[in-house]
């Protein structure tokens, strides 16, 4: 898949591609959804869909759909103060590590630097990616082009 922007999600059309993608027919999906033609027609042009609807959409096209909105978060949550004292409360859920970046959100980092589109500089404070981290990806991953 091309290199995706992960500030503006449409769900609905990244599914359309990757049903088109793996060519399933659309009765083969009416019948996984138990649904008609044209709810699914309007599932792909949703911006949003249903996490009930999606996780079905990831089992069926075995592609994990909710990753688009992690590294959304990733790349443009808000960073938290530093000033803020954040109260330690225990809690059943699990703790997922932020900073676990895949293959696409470096590419899109890096396209972004060699484009000319944002500075190293501009990457580290807006993305909050450790100066360390960026220069051993640019390392690694410019090898990997060439």
């Amino acid at each position: 898949m091309e290199k995706e922007n992960f500030k503006k999600i449409h769900i609905g059309e990244l599914v359309r591609k990757k049903v088109k993608e793996y060519d399933i027919d659309i009765l083969r999906i009416c019948n996984f959804f138990k649904c008609t033609i044209d709810d699914i027609l309007q599932m792909y042009d949703s911006e949003t869909l249903d996490t009930g609807i999606l996780l079905r959409w990831s089992k069926l096209l075995k592609y994990d759909f909710f990753r688009f909105y992690t590294q959304h978060l990733i790349l443009y949550a808000p960073p938290s103060s530093v000033k803020e004292k954040i109260k330690t409360v225990k809690t059943s859920f699990p703790k997922f590590r932020k900073n676990m970046y895949t293959r696409e959100v470096i590419y899109f980092i890096l396209e972004l630097i060699s484009s000319g589109e944002k500075t190293k500089n501009q990457v580290v404070e807006e993305y909050r990616i450790p100066k360390t981290t960026l220069y051993k990806w640019i390392s690694k991953y410019s090898n990997e082009n060439k």
